[in-house]
């Protein structure tokens, strides 16, 4: 990918957008499946959207917050393939996290949980902040010039 001047392409913007979105829900639903599978009898939306299970009172509570958190670790991951530059890594991440805001609402009113503040909070630095680092790291690999070596 060339870094000169960027051209504005809000489709390109959209998908990526999209595509983080479902990473993201996807790995939760993996991790919350992996945390919680054998603690509640059925798993539901209820434990990716409301609110309330985000409780630190409860060892299921402390399940749903485990997931969430290694979901931000993977989509710091994520970022380095969808995104592929640092300085647009915290758009993205507050964009994720701002949908994810919005299907909160629309699924179990304004998240008046501090717990849920804090854990959505610290999801966001850990996924801007490591997401940017590995960024960082990829932009500042050697371009490989192989093929231009002449044979002697």
């Amino acid at each position: 990918m060339f870094y000169g001047t960027a051209v504005w392409d809000p489709w390109l913007i959209v998908g990526q957008i999209i595509c983080l979105q479902c990473s993201y829900y996807l790995t939760l639903g993996l991790f919350t499946m992996v945390f919680l599978g054998l603690r509640v009898p059925r798993l539901s939306l209820v434990y990716f959207f409301d609110y309330a299970t985000l409780t630190t009172s409860t060892f299921t509570g402390w399940c749903v917050i485990a997931s969430f958190l290694f979901s931000s670790l993977a989509g710091a991951v994520y970022m380095i393939f969808l995104v592929e530059r640092a300085r647009k890594c915290l758009d993205f991440s507050a964009t994720l996290y701002i949908v994810h805001l919005f299907f909160c609402i629309m699924y179990g009113g304004w998240p008046s949980s501090m717990a849920w503040w804090v854990v959505n909070g610290t999801g966001l630095a850990v996924m801007a902040l490591l997401a940017e680092y590995l960024c960082i790291k990829r932009e500042q690999r050697e371009i490989p010039m192989d093929r231009f070596n002449s044979r002697v």
